[in-house]
């Protein structure tokens, strides 16, 4: 197994957990190659090279973490098994498998639980787990300094938000799907395959599937007024769809095109900036290790 941990995610409670796991992995019968994250990037580039000696690749972190080893394995020549030991601030895709929010019991059921196949995003030519987006507060994750997300949680996301509602902008967007058209100013616009989202469950829609080739689409207008900015966060939240307000769908492939280059974030992490993005749902792309019903 090569088990690959970041450090710093959350709030460093891997390093209190880290004996106790390794014990559990070695008493599953497997000789466990430990690696420390040290700067991003590594994991991605330590799984897509990886010898085929390895029967499954294990991971603790947050999103990002396991972002990074999601795009290692696509890009590799061979695929095996992931087990996730969630340990970031908001852990959406770890809380969307219903995996343990223990780090051994999660531990524990990537050794004895069954492979799931799950959809994975294509970013031209990168890749995310479970979300892709733009515009308002999009840039909050990775600006907001990982203390910062220790000590105040999910809060921190929102305080960090709240400081750019004066500033909210919108784009002038060309989405096209095999189904549609769209052409519109969006302020914020987000392509999800997850049951949450910055710890909010149900925000992207309901009877959310993983594995199903499809992803959940909502693209929000630009609001004329702080009222309908409110109306339109609360209609978000409580995922109480306003037509006049914004767009919300289900599709498999999507191309957006705009004049100007558009900030991205994927899994929370900075995608680039980008004036054409073709994004599709490889469906059922990978295996990731979760308890058994």
């Amino acid at each position: 197994m090569l088990f690959i941990y970041n450090p710093k995610a959350g709030k460093a409670q891997i390093k209190s957990k880290l004996s106790d796991i390794l014990e559990l992995l070695a008493a599953g019968g497997y000789e466990v190659t430990v690696y420390p994250t040290r700067k991003r990037g590594d994991a991605a580039e330590l799984v897509q090279y990886r010898p085929p000696v390895y029967d499954m690749v294990m991971c603790s972190g947050g999103d990002g973490t396991l972002d990074e080893v999601v795009t290692g394995m696509i890009h590799s020549s061979f695929r095996t098994p992931i087990g996730y030991i969630p340990a970031g601030s908001t852990n959406d895709f770890g809380g969307s498998l219903n995996l343990p929010k223990n780090m051994v019991q999660a531990a524990e059921a990537a050794l004895i639980g069954e492979n799931f196949p799950c959809d994975i995003g294509s970013f031209n030519r990168d890749v995310f787990v479970y979300i892709a987006a733009f515009g308002l507060f999009t840039d909050v994750s990775y600006e907001t300094g990982q203390d910062m997300k220790n000590l105040l949680g999910h809060m921190a996301y929102l305080l960090e938000g709240m400081k750019r509602l004066p500033a909210v902008r919108s784009y002038h967007m060309k989405v096209r799907t095999e189904e549609q058209v769209i052409e519109d100013d969006f302020m914020f616009g987000m392509v999800t395959n997850s049951v949450s989202v910055g710890g909010f469950k149900h925000i992207t829609g309901s009877n959310v599937k993983l594995d199903d080739g499809v992803f959940e689409v909502t693209l929000i207008k630009k609001p004329r007024n702080a009222m309908e900015l409110n109306n339109i966060m609360v209609s978000l939240v409580n995922r109480d769809i306003d037509t006049d307000a914004m767009h919300c769908f289900r599709t498999s492939h999507l191309e957006i095109t705009t004049e100007e280059e558009v900030a991205w974030t994927l899994d929370g992490e900075y995608g680039g900036s980008h004036k054409e993005v073709v994004i599709d749902n490889l469906h059922q792309a990978i295996e990731i290790r979760v308890k058994k019903p």
